[in-house]
């Protein structure tokens, strides 16, 4: 018992060095070896301050943005193998065409489940100086059954094509994929049948040199009542209580990334963040996409609003286009931006 307690409790402070790191934040000791997690600290805070107001850009991002979503979960609605192949593949084939539109060249990973065909659609930007080394932002277009995935997971496709779009004509130093993954929902999460998986598996068994992956999962919602935003255990007594915010969560490993895209995040937009780097055994911290790419060994994180830690209307019919919040989803969209130019970018060697 004595052994298990203290293994216990060994997990959980680490889990706060993970944060405190990630919030630019040092452990009271300051003992920076001892430390299972040894990141750089972040430059400035969380944004506190009241939003800037919307110019016109950001409200045709909302716009654009609200389209989407309301074309998935309305247009299109409940999508995914069980109960609803066809609206499944009529998502899929809505994507491609979108990605296609800005001039992506699109590919298709094709594969089967029960008898199903499902795929995974990637548009590809070749990087101009280091193309071997490759970026993957990623949401997943299935939802969970019973429910139109407005938030879960149409905001990550909404933003996910946003991205696209302004990434289309750009150079970057990196190549540049964006993913949208199929089948991860249950009963296919965390098995060789969810769609980042497969694709992950396939990125590995070629060889590819992944540097950085983006999973954008369930980012539209935000509660500014206080106490409105729960967590696991402990975790309370670093994070704010007010849902308010948007979070970048990775596993230890990918503690670099984190604070590597939060600070790009911050630099860009002013909005609420917080991130951390946790053990992949807290709660919530692997229910996504970043998972799949953990097991093959990449860096990977995930945006989101925290989804059940905070979403009322999660894995519900009730997740309608209705709860998301558009403006502040454009906001974030517009960080995301310019995190997607940092990680493509060429950066210095350390020291």
């Amino acid at each position: 018992m004595k052994r298990t307690l203290i293994a216990c409790l060994r997990s959980l402070t680490i889990a706060a060095l993970a944060i405190a790191s990630a919030r630019g934040e040092e452990p009271a000791d300051r003992r920076p070896a001892a430390s299972p997690v040894n990141t750089r600290k972040l430059r400035g805070k969380s944004y506190q301050g009241v939003l800037p107001v919307a110019d016109e850009p950001l409200l045709a991002l909302a716009a654009e943005l609200r389209q989407d979503v309301s074309h998935l979960a309305e247009e299109i609605g409940e999508r995914n193998i069980g109960r609803r192949p066809k609206e499944l593949a009529m998502a899929a084939d809505w994507i491609e065409a979108e990605l296609a539109e800005t001039g992506h060249q699109v590919r298709r990973q094709q594969y089967e489940v029960s008898g199903v065909a499902c795929c995974n659609l990637e548009a590809g930007i070749l990087g101009a100086a280091i193309p071997e080394e490759i970026v993957v932002i990623g949401a997943h277009y299935d939802s969970v059954t019973g429910t139109p995935g407005a938030n879960d997971n149409g905001s990550g496709v909404a933003a996910l094509l946003a991205l696209a779009r302004r990434s289309a004509h750009r150079k970057a130093d990196r190549t540049l994929r964006f993913v949208a993954f199929a089948n991860e929902e249950p009963p296919y999460f965390q098995t060789g049948q969810m769609g980042s998986w497969v694709y992950a598996k396939e990125c590995r068994k070629r060889g590819e040199k992944v540097t950085a992956m983006l999973s954008l999962e369930t980012i539209g919602y935000f509660d500014d009542r206080p106490g409105s935003q729960k967590y696991p255990p402990l975790f309370n007594l670093v994070y704010p209580s007010t849902g308010n915010f948007i979070g970048f969560v990775g596993n230890l490993r990918s503690a670099r990334l984190v604070e590597e895209a939060l600070a790009a995040f911050r630099k860009h937009e002013q909005f609420p963040s917080e991130g951390g780097a946790f053990p992949e055994a807290v709660p919530g911290v692997g229910f996504s996409d970043q998972w799949s790419f953990w097991q093959e060994g990449y860096p990977a994180l995930m945006v989101t609003d925290t989804a059940m830690f905070r979403y009322p209307h999660y894995h519900e019919p009730e997740d309608t286009v209705d709860k998301i919040d558009f403006l502040r989803l454009a906001r974030v969209v517009r960080g995301l931006d310019g995190v997607v130019v940092a990680l493509a970018s060429q950066s210095p060697k350390p020291d």
